[in-house]
């Protein structure tokens, strides 16, 4: 585990497979633009709270989902034949992060991890064509979503979350859907969860993990098609 200092450049971290044995890489310097960006492309990123350094990460195993490998239940297929919600992206991205950012998600130390600091970065970062946000409406409001970055055929997903009942299922349903139909690999999940593996999700090694990113990262970006206005889930 290696400190970040002012003097470290924005692009270096130490090797992925130098994690503590809790997935730790890396800790201290500023959550800017450019060092998440080398982050992801090597395999980690940011996760933290409000009294702490930045915190770097790279667990294992890692949580992914292949597009393709969505999991429906039969009672969630019901409430999607219902089309009582529908969904967009990247019409309401500061809205989504600010609704993860709520009290409900707990980081390492506890409290909300998305500070005030990582907002900004990944709001900036949206501006720039790589974060991208899934919402969910119920009529006119916004009652879930998801947001992450997009590099290469890879979607890394950053957080979701639900002010209803299966919405934050289907930010994610929609999000499989869109990824398949844009040649999009894999979406990172980052931590192994039970929700995420009902889903579908599966926990492959650090090692899977980073041939899998160097394979993604050798493609184009696949940021051009984000923006999609209100529409009914079809998967």
């Amino acid at each position: 585990m290696q400190l970040i200092t002012d003097d470290t450049p924005e692009t270096q971290f130490p090797s992925a497979d130098s994690a503590t044995e809790e997935g730790l890489v890396a800790v201290g310097g500023e959550i800017s633009v450019k060092r998440v960006l080398s982050a992801y492309r090597q395999g980690i990123f940011p996760w933290y709270s409000e009294d702490q350094p930045v915190l770097w990460w790279s667990p294992e195993p890692r949580a992914i989902l292949f597009p393709d490998s969505i999991k429906i239940s039969r009672s969630f297929k019901k409430t999607l034949r219902k089309k009582a919600f529908h969904v967009s992206a990247d019409q309401a991205f500061t809205d989504v992060i600010r609704a993860c950012a709520g009290p409900r998600i707990q980081s390492p130390g506890g409290g909300t991890w998305i500070t005030d600091d990582m907002m900004n970065t990944y709001t900036r970062l949206h501006q720039l064509g790589y974060a991208h946000s899934i919402e969910v409406w119920r009529d006119e409001q916004l009652v879930g979503g998801l947001y992450g970055l997009a590099l290469g055929s890879a979607f890394f997903g950053e957080s979701m979350y639900s002010h209803a009942v299966d919405a934050s299922k289907i930010a994610l349903v929609a999000l499989a859907e869109f990824a398949s139909n844009n040649n999009i690999d894999f979406i990172d999940c980052q931590l192994p969860t039970e929700h995420l593996s009902n889903m579908g999700a599966i926990n492959i090694s650090r090692k899977k993990y980073l041939l899998l990113l160097e394979k993604a990262l050798c493609q184009d970006d696949r940021t051009e098609h984000w923006s999609l206005e209100k529409q009914h889930v079809s998967i």
